[in-house]
């Protein structure tokens, strides 16, 4: 039987995360009540953690996989001292709140990744495990633990069912993140009804399958000892990654308690009064933390921060003993890039270095940045002699050597980029990922959180347009790059040659709250004679230049060299021919240069083997792609579908005799602006 205290904290945290969705009129009480127990022993007996400096590189990480229950996390930082007060819990999903209704990691204090689309969070939580066995096998030293944390996961039915789950979870099994701990919630609820309509598998089979250690927790209401006990024995299986399946009730205490209709709306305000009642609260008061569970809390809070300095003192005698690995975890948290790292980069020789594709272009950058840059960890989804994302002397992150770099992700694109949000959460390191691009759609959600939660990760997407040739049209990518390219505060790189490779490297390294994509070529790309890094640098610059031109021509990657043939053949036009590798940065450039390279009112064609309508703000006319494409050779696609140097110069041709005709061209600048949300502040 669990102690009177104990219970109170328990319904504090019931009734406290309760409140919020009323004050809120919106928002989810049911997992929260029925979750308050895992919650109760997390923060108060088993995490460390200081709320005095949530930002500890040593502290457990906890991720609440079914974010919409994250008014239970909201209640956990608001009584453990985060700065979270019970002004911002009223405030629960209202503009510009500190208590938003998923967590989001760049708002709150104390919570490490976005999560909310079901099954992100968990598979984030096996980045995490991965960050903290690489740095704990490249720092830790004899008697100095410098890294030594576990990452611990509530996680819903919903959360288990999502396909990217099971990918990140047989991922973590394979590499036995013994680490990594999840509590599930298993009140056989979701938003339909019962569990039974959809969801009868065994889950603790599964996982048995996928190498995890697991345990069944059948009570948590009479007593929490066998919780207790279940989360013990976790911590003690070093080689497994462990799930423990708890029965819980979701609304425990309400009158809807065991129903579906509590997952996703308020209790009604008799409901939560008479639930107060019955817990001993009083029933018109909102947000009541009793004294004695105040005191419980800042007790486990003060315990939390003394494991914090104690650290402190370690790593400074740490730091004693080994100044040049303590100055390298600085250097790394701090997010400073390695001195000199760019000057490593490789430049292409117009006239002396051999055309090759992009992909391997890709390739000669990582091989120089990765042997000087050792925070950079990633791979590929079972495509590396593809994707070409491996470089000599990179060894593999396995079971037995998590000291390598190199992640063997296997065939799962969307839990590789999950895990991979979890790997830069963490801190400390700098991961990529690779796929080919059209699979990006397998992994778009996560590469949606990833911009959102401003993480500076790099995906290397190869493969990129009908040029991949015989695999024909499942695998030729169409519409991805227009899709990508509308997600904000994500930069999406289609270089095309060695230089602006190197210019995409650079400025995805550089920008630590922006993700980059770069789309490479599987085949060989042209010369630029006028191409430097510099440039590329700006988004789009001439690789032809004419200062009073007749027509320009934008083109991408693969394109470009046959845009400039193009302009070869247009005798008697002088012809600008531009090469903007990224879009996103291109907009960043103050707008004198934007209209000195594309002054808009010039007849403008824009070339790129995708759709056609991401060039419209750019361009009077486009040749891209307006169906799917072919299985065949490649350069004999491209010039099926329009993108020879001939049809090129033909349809620029047309484009100009039509301006003529028309007698104007329409000033592309000439538009309403495009920021034009009235905000009131």
């Amino acid at each position: 039987m669990s102690s009177d205290l104990e219970i109170k904290c328990v319904n504090t945290i019931r009734m406290v995360s309760a409140d919020q969705p009323s004050a809120a009129n919106s928002g989810h009480p049911g997992a929260p009540m029925g979750c308050a127990p895992m919650a109760h022993l997390l923060w108060g007996e088993v995490m460390k953690y200081s709320s005095a400096d949530p930002a500890w590189i040593n502290r457990d990480r906890f991720v609440l996989s079914n974010g919409h229950a994250c008014a239970l996390q909201y209640t956990m930082l608001h009584l453990t001292g985060y700065n979270l007060t019970k002004d911002d819990l009223s405030k629960f999903r209202k503009l510009g709140s500190k208590t938003p209704g998923h967590p989001e990691c760049f708002v709150t204090d104390g919570v490490e990744v976005c999560t909310g689309p079901l099954g992100q969070g968990i598979s984030n939580a096996v980045g995490l495990a991965i960050a903290e066995r690489h740095l704990a096998a490249e720092f830790n030293e004899p008697k100095f633990d410098v890294f030594d944390h576990f990452t611990y996961v509530i996680c819903g039915d919903g959360c288990l069912q999502e396909g990217v789950s099971s990918e990140a979870s047989s991922l973590a099994g394979h590499l036995g993140l013994g680490r990594l701990i999840v509590l599930y919630d298993d009140n056989n609820i979701t938003i339909d009804g019962n569990t039974a309509l959809s969801f009868t598998e065994d889950v603790v089979k599964r996982y048995e399958a996928y190498g995890w250690h697991t345990q069944t927790v059948s009570d948590t209401v009479e007593s929490l000892e066998e919780l207790r006990t279940a989360i013990k024995n976790a911590k003690e299986v070093t080689d497994k990654p462990s799930l423990i399946k708890i029965r819980t009730a979701i609304g425990y205490g309400s009158a809807k308690q065991g129903h579906h209709s509590v997952h996703g709306a308020p209790l009604a305000p008799d409901d939560l009064a008479n639930t107060k009642k019955k817990f001993g609260f009083p029933p018109d008061e909102s947000f009541h933390v009793p004294p004695e569970v105040q005191d419980f809390f800042a007790s486990a809070a003060a315990i939390g921060d003394s494991e914090r300095k104690a650290w402190e003192k370690m790593f400074s005698k740490y730091a004693l003993a080994f100044p040049d690995k303590a100055g390298e975890i600085s250097r790394r948290f701090a997010g400073k890039l390695p001195d000199g790292l760019f000057d490593k980069l490789p430049a292409f020789e117009f006239g002396k270095d051999k055309e090759q594709a992009t992909r391997k272009y890709s390739q000669m950058c990582l091989s120089a940045i990765g042997p000087n840059m050792p925070e950079l960890i990633g791979g590929s989804a079972d495509l590396t002699p593809s994707n070409l994302t491996d470089y000599k002397g990179v060894v593999d992150f396995q079971k037995d050597s998590y000291g390598g770099r190199y992640l063997r992700f296997g065939i799962r694109e969307h839990g590789m980029v999950a895990v991979t949000n979890g790997i830069f959460a963490h801190g400390g390191l700098r991961p990529y990922c690779a796929t080919f691009l059209v699979f990006s759609g397998y992994c778009i959600g996560a590469i949606r959180l990833s911009a959102l939660s401003r993480f500076g990760i790099i995906f290397v997407m190869t493969h990129d347009s009908i040029g991949l040739g015989e695999d024909g049209p499942t695998h030729q990518p169409i519409e991805t790059l227009g899709q990508l390219r509308l997600l904000p505060n994500l930069m999406v790189w289609r270089p095309a040659d060695l230089n602006e490779t190197a210019a995409a490297y650079q400025v995805a390294l550089e920008r630590r709250e922006t993700p980059s994509l770069i789309a490479c070529s599987r085949s060989g790309v042209a010369a630029l004679k006028l191409s430097t890094r510099e440039k590329a640098c700006k988004g789009a610059y001439a690789v032809r230049e004419e200062d009073n031109p007749d027509l320009i021509i934008i083109a991408t990657g693969s394109e470009v060299g046959p845009s400039l043939k193009a302009a070869e053949e247009l005798k008697g036009f002088k012809v600008r021919v531009v090469s903007m590798p990224c879009q996103e940065l291109f907009l960043e450039q103050p707008e004198s240069y934007q209209r000195d390279l594309l002054p808009g009112n010039i007849p403008t064609l824009a070339v790129e083997a995708s759709a056609a309508p991401a060039w419209a703000q750019y361009s009077h006319a486009q040749i891209g792609m307006i169906e799917y494409g072919r299985s065949g050779d490649g350069s004999e696609l491209f010039k099926f579908f329009g993108f020879s140097p001939e049809n090129i110069a033909v349809q620029a041709k047309a484009m100009v005799d039509f301006y003529n005709k028309a007698g104007s061209v329409p000033d592309l600048y000439l538009r309403p602006p495009t920021s034009n949300l009235l905000r009131a502040h």
